[in-house]
């Protein structure tokens, strides 16, 4: 029964845990920001996150649909459900949360095993990064995620959370916003060790780093590029984001843009 399932997924980092987990050949739908695994065969385009084409999806006959409650509209989730789809729709904010959400997976779409392997492994992971991070004293640190307004991700997020399960300290804990707007002014007071500038969803890069040493007047080794999708996918790349963050928490080793 499983294996005739046709399976859509609305939020890319779920699409890459399908495939990770071995329901690639169920998979029939994405969206044009579903880019790993890099090659797809026989996989329609559906839209983006934030502007499906809800008709081409039901003509397709998907029998579950994968949302993320972040990444997707509530409207264009609840119109697949009025239309009779069923949605499967998740949001961890926290890392702990993501291996029960791939087993759970798994059971809906006949790969409980192979799902199993994957959360184990994120799940040992994870445990590996609290060991070492009880002999370090916190790394204060900020992630800005857009430019014009400036924008970072306060402690109730996904990716905060992963920082912080590697040794990290987020110096906007309290602050309601999830994405707080923020001046540049705000950032050099709060005087974060780190600086994170992922490359999603603004495409930061090495002149935005000369750009904040500049106006904040804080060391631009403080400042460091990073791979966004190690920082907010959740799911099957979580493990390699949870050894990526503990990277850039340590103070012992040189830091290196990724």
């Amino acid at each position: 029964m499983t294996d005739r399932q046709r399976l859509v997924s609305l939020c890319p980092s779920m699409t890459e845990t399908l495939f990770d987990i071995g329901a690639g050949p169920q998979v029939v739908g994405a969206t044009r920001f579903c880019v790993r695994p890099e090659r797809m065969e026989g996989v329609t385009r559906v839209g983006g996150t934030k502007d499906p084409r809800i008709q081409r999806i039901l003509e397709l006959e998907p029998t579950l649909v994968f949302a993320n409650r972040e990444e997707n509209r509530l409207e264009d989730v609840e119109a697949l459900r009025s239309a009779g789809v069923e949605v499967h729709d998740s949001m961890p904010r926290r890392v702990e949360e993501v291996p029960a959400l791939i087993r759970d997976v798994g059971e809906r779409v006949g790969r409980a095993r192979e799902a199993g392997v994957v959360a184990d492994r994120l799940d040992e992971g994870i445990r590996e990064v609290r060991a070492c991070r009880r002999a370090m004293d916190p790394v204060p640190f900020l992630v800005l995620v857009w430019r014009r307004p400036w924008m970072a991700a306060a402690a109730d997020t996904f990716l905060s959370n992963l920082l912080v399960e590697a040794g990290g300290f987020n110096v906007l804990v309290g602050r309601e916003e999830r994405y707080p707007e923020v001046t540049l002014e705000e950032v050099a007071s709060l005087r974060p060790e780190r600086v994170l500038l992922p490359s999603e969803p603004f495409p930061f890069g090495r002149r935005h780093v000369d750009e904040l040493a500049r106006v904040t007047r804080m060391d631009p080794r403080c400042f460091l590029t990073c791979d966004g999708q190690l920082l907010t996918w959740h799911g099957s790349r979580s493990v390699h984001g949870l050894h990526a963050a503990a990277r850039w928490m340590d103070r012992s080793s040189p830091q290196e843009d990724t």
